[in-house]
């Protein structure tokens, strides 16, 4: 944990700061500020750490969350995630006297004079302790560039400076676990420290820290023959090239231990491999294996065959939570990752070691559940660039046979989760109160009802629990199900082969409206079968030397009136054989491709597969809406003047509409607005507004407005009145100008003014003043027409009275 290794740090170091009296920070005014963002700024002027930084390094390392006093993965506390361990090395390097050393929280309440329950309890403290801690690092040098240093000095790595100074260049603003609004405002000035290229060829995109610790092929006994079948930690395999197998999936895991411990496991050749760890503390990568080598870690092993596997710092049965840094972190490789081996960015194939199925009958029970129950899938989503719902927005508009995506939030979503400690050993109790990423069903629509079964997670026919590793009820951001039946507030769904009932409250909806393929049994009496594997049919491995593999159904079923969603309909239907160190073996190193299809559903927590020869397969069918008021023209029909459509209303909520204009009956081309600006070939004409559902859940349904009158004349209005310039004497000569009109006018004809009366043939826009003007005051009409218009006009100011030369 370098973030954690420190030396003591002379208070003189601080005196740029505002110090109290024995030299300490003074906290006072941060300690006492109202808010989030004040108590920002007054740790700011008590330390002299620019505010933006500050933020942007507790952004980094939290969210401005401050977890309600809980510990990370790691061990960090608060907005600043400070450390309460104490190093074995200062810094990580070996430099310095290991017995000076000091954890962050502890040099933090050396600088401060706060103890360190409130640096790790209360928020403001906190704040004020990073921003101490902060300071001390600082050796010098102008602007925010000389605080890059000091900066990865806190996180413990140069990638945490460039994560930090990343965020302070587009800025960032949020609502915290609390209910604190928070804003850094960008500065597209700040030049972000050189973000360089992954090391050690490592399959990582540039910008991440990523390093090689490679996991060992090796035999468990040096001496045995090199076609020996006992060797670890992982298999060779051509994934990424044409033998195969292909990539389909990433499986996030979580670690249930520290960076360090898990990395030597990684690399000890008698445990197993997966492809990367992330470390918590600044979201530094450590790869093990290449994507073309297939490693042993998702305990399924179709799905090691297909699966990236990564590991996060952190622990699943605890309130702890993952750091910013590491959520970042792990998105940039995951969006690369996916992108370079064509895995989609789904729920689906971006998936938790918690979705991956068991292999045969009966072990269901005893697969893992990690990254749990605290893991962020929304946020995690919304980093990758793929949003959970996409910009669906959440609804109660949920009908029978409609498909519909969860989004649970997490902050806002606080379940109930029990027996933390007993589910995940070393973790503390469960924390009242914990965001988390789920929602639980009942067996009946009641949240008094008895939790949703799972055949599979407990054979024995027994309830959902709350407690922590008991995935029986619990469904996770981002996944689909198929509505069955609709109770007020609950959505009765299919689940695990039953009917289970989720709550969708009016003042905070848990569903957007999706698509989705669907399947249902083909038998009206036979289940189909579910799989955890998609292997291929026996007559697949004909002359290629590898054993059968047996199809085992898993304890699940799709009954008859059932219906599923299905999640990838071209599940690859193979297997990879590695049974000997040096794949020498009968058939070897050979990926076995079956013609027999599966799909991929969604069902109960997992992704699971079922034969396609067992179900019927069915595409997104749009739902019927009818339209209840049909949609009304508001506004003038004149020539000129702007109506306005409105859709109507529809018999459900609909994401959103198209329009066609028409006149006389037929359609205007281009007009296809909300709005529509009448036009002098309209004259006479009524109008009306086709609206059309556009929304791809629903079937193309149109409705017609009721005609306008027939459209009038339109009005020429004046913008500006007609002027006079020249002299008001006899012998001189006036202009008339015509003035502004809207719109602007085809003819415009003046009519000079002695007095108020017209002058008989003084029609041009010159006027010689004559010696009987003498005496008068002259003026100009100005008369405007347009096709579609009524004439219009209007009259100058007067001159002042003519005189003589």
């Amino acid at each position: 944990m370098t973030a954690a290794i420190l030396l003591a740090v002379a208070p003189a170091a601080l005196a740029a700061g505002t110090p109290t009296s024995d030299g300490l920070v003074s906290c006072a005014a941060t300690l006492s500020a109202p808010t989030r963002d004040q108590a920002f700024k007054e740790a700011a002027a008590a330390t002299r750490v620019p505010e933006g930084l500050l933020k942007a390094v507790s952004y980094m390392q939290s969210r401005w969350d401050d977890h309600d006093g809980r510990p990370s993965g790691e061990g960090g506390y608060g907005l600043f995630h400070l450390i309460d361990q104490k190093p074995t090395n200062w810094d990580g390097s070996g430099k310095g006297q290991a017995t000076q050393a000091r954890s962050q929280i502890e040099t933090a309440a050396s600088l401060t004079g706060l103890s360190a329950d409130s640096i790790k309890t209360d928020p403001n403290a906190n704040i004020c302790a990073g921003a101490a801690l902060l300071a001390s690092y600082h050796s010098g040098g102008d602007g925010l560039a000389g605080w890059r240093g000091a900066v990865a000095r806190l996180g413990g790595k140069d990638h945490f400076a460039e994560q930090v100074y990343q965020t302070l260049k587009k800025g960032e603003s949020r609502v915290t676990d609390d209910g604190q609004r928070v804003t850094l405002t960008a500065d597209p000035s700040v030049t972000v420290p050189g973000e360089k290229a992954a090391t050690g060829g490592t399959d990582c995109p540039e910008g991440l820290d990523c390093e090689r610790l490679e996991a060992p092929y090796a035999k468990k006994n040096p001496a045995d023959p090199d076609n020996t079948t006992a060797y670890g930690n992982h298999d060779i395999a051509d994934r990424t090239g044409p033998g195969g197998p292909k990539l389909k999936y990433i499986v996030i895991h979580d670690t249930e231990g520290y960076y360090g411990p898990s990395v030597a496991l990684a690399q000890d050749p008698t445990y197993l491999a997966w492809n990367y760890t992330i470390r918590s503390s600044d979201g530094h990568i450590a790869q093990h294996l290449d994507a073309k080598d297939l490693g042993w870690h998702a305990g399924n092993w179709y799905v090691n065959m297909h699966s990236i596997g990564i590991e996060h710092e952190g622990f699943a049965g605890t309130a702890q939570w993952f750091t910013e840094s590491s959520y970042q972190s792990s998105a940039k490789l995951v969006k690369y990752l996916a992108g370079k081996y064509d895995i989609p960015l789904d729920r689906a194939h971006i998936i938790g070691h918690d979705q991956v199925p068991g292999t045969l009958f009966g072990n269901t029970k005893s697969v893992h559940w990690d990254p749990g129950p605290y893991w962020d899938w929304g946020h995690y989503f919304e980093l990758l660039g793929a949003p959970v719902g996409g910009s669906q927005k959440a609804t109660t508009d949920v009908a029978a046979g409609d498909v519909v995506e969860v989004r649970t939030g997490y902050a806002d979503n606080p379940q109930v989760v029990t027996g933390c400690a007993e589910a995940s050993p070393h973790s503390p109790a469960c924390v009242p109160g914990a965001g988390t990423n789920f929602v639980p069903l009942h067996q009946t629509p009641s949240d008094d009802a008895p939790l949703a079964k799972d055949p599979g997670w407990k054979p024995n026919g027994a309830d959902g629990t709350t407690y922590a590793s008991d995935i029986s009820a619990r469904v996770t951001s981002g996944q689909k199900l198929v509505v069955a039946q609709v109770q007020g507030d609950w959505l009765g769904v299919w689940w695990a082969g039953s009917l289970a009932w989720l709550h969708n409250p009016a003042a905070r909806p848990v569903v957007v409206r999706t698509t989705a393929k669907t399947v249902t049994v083909k038998s009206a009496t036979t289940p189909a079968n579910i799989y955890g594997r998609a292997y291929p049919e026996p007559a697949a491995y004909t002359g290629t030397g590898v054993p059968v593999q047996a199809i085992s159904a898993l304890e699940y079923k799709i009954p008859a009136g059932q219906t599923y969603a299905v999640s990838d309909e071209n599940a690859v239907t193979d297997y990879y054989r590695a049974n000997t160190f040096d794949g020498s073996g009968p058939g070897d190193r050979t990926d076995v491709v079956g013609q027999d299809k599966y799909y991929q559903l969604w069902y109960a927590h997992r992704q699971v597969f079922v034969r396609a020869a067992e179900v019927d397969l069915h595409d997104p069918q749009k739902l019927a809406v009818s339209n209840t008021a049909p949609p009304a023209v508001s506004g003038a029909a004149k020539v000129g003047e702007e109506l306005t459509a409105s859709s109507g209303s529809w018999s459900r909520q609909v994401a959103g509409f198209t329009y066609q204009w028409y006149v006389g009956g037929a359609p205007v081309e281009g007009a296809t607005g909300t709005t529509y600006r009448v036009r002098p070939a309209d004259l006479g004409k009524t109008v009306t507004v086709k609206v059309t559902v556009d929304d791809p859940y629903f079937a193309d349904t149109s409705a017609q407005s009721e005609p306008t009158a027939a459209v009038a004349p339109g009005t020429i209005a004046s913008v500006r009145a007609p002027e006079i310039t020249g002299a008001a004497k006899v012998g001189k000569r006036l202009k008339a100008s015509a003035g502004e009109w809207a719109p602007a006018p085809e003819k415009v004809a003046y009519q000079w003014l002695r007095n108020g009366t017209p002058i008989h043939g003084a029609t041009s826009a010159t006027y010689h003043v004559k010696g009987w003007d003498l005496g008068s005051r002259l003026s100009v009409l100005v008369t405007v027409t347009a096709t579609g218009y009524d004439k219009a006009g209007a009259t100058s100011q007067p001159t002042s009275r003519v005189t003589p030369w």
